[in-house]
């Protein structure tokens, strides 16, 4: 489950943001979403580290490995023999492996980027169109009772909300949509159970 609170300005969903972190929600459940790009750390610091490039790499050199097998591998099955010319000649297979990497390395970075951004979305989230209009969204994740999540470095067990679930899901919800109202919150939107 999660709870939409939405927002006029930046420094009003960073307050909520700092407060919903100080009342013990683990800041990895914490997500902004809006249509203007904050630099990073700006609402919610995010300690995820991205795989995205790594995923372009590998798809990259995949790439390269399969552009030179299907270069020098179609010369090597049908070999054309002219003259005194090698088989495998450089300048095509130079080409063709360029050609094939770069292919395989822009599908590894648009499947990258969908995946780094969860799309498509697998569940329905809340949303409100007012994000697009310049509102700053911040989305806080619910868990229920008796579900263990996983608390940020040097959290005690006991701070972090939901890490043995000592507080009920209801309870979890009505402290976060009390801490984006007094953060400054336009409304709130909270996920259907």
């Amino acid at each position: 489950m999660e709870t939409l609170g939405i927002f006029s300005d930046v420094d009003s969903a960073a307050n909520a943001v700092e407060k919903l972190v100080r009342e013990g929600f683990p800041e990895s459940g914490i997500t902004s979403l809006t249509s203007v790009p904050y630099p990073a750390g700006v609402l919610v610091k995010d300690k995820h580290r991205s795989w995205f490039r790594w995923l372009a790499l590998a798809c990259g050199i995949a790439g390269a490995i399969a552009g030179f097998c299907l270069a020098a591998g179609t010369a090597w099955v049908y070999p054309v023999q002219t003259g005194d010319k090698p088989i495998i000649s450089s300048y095509p297979t130079a080409i063709i492996t360029y050609e094939v990497t770069m292919l395989f390395a822009m599908i590894g970075t648009v499947a990258g980027m969908f995946l780094e951004m969860r799309l498509p979305s697998i569940r329905k989230r809340p949303y409100d169109p007012a994000i697009a209009d310049g509102c700053i969204g911040i989305s806080v994740s619910i868990h229920a009772g008796g579900e263990v999540v996983r608390c940020d470095q040097g959290t005690k067990p006991g701070e972090c909300i939901g890490s043995s679930a000592s507080i009920p899901s209801g309870e979890q919800r009505s402290r976060a949509e009390r801490i984006m109202r007094e953060a400054g919150a336009l409304r709130i939107i909270a996920e259907e159970s």
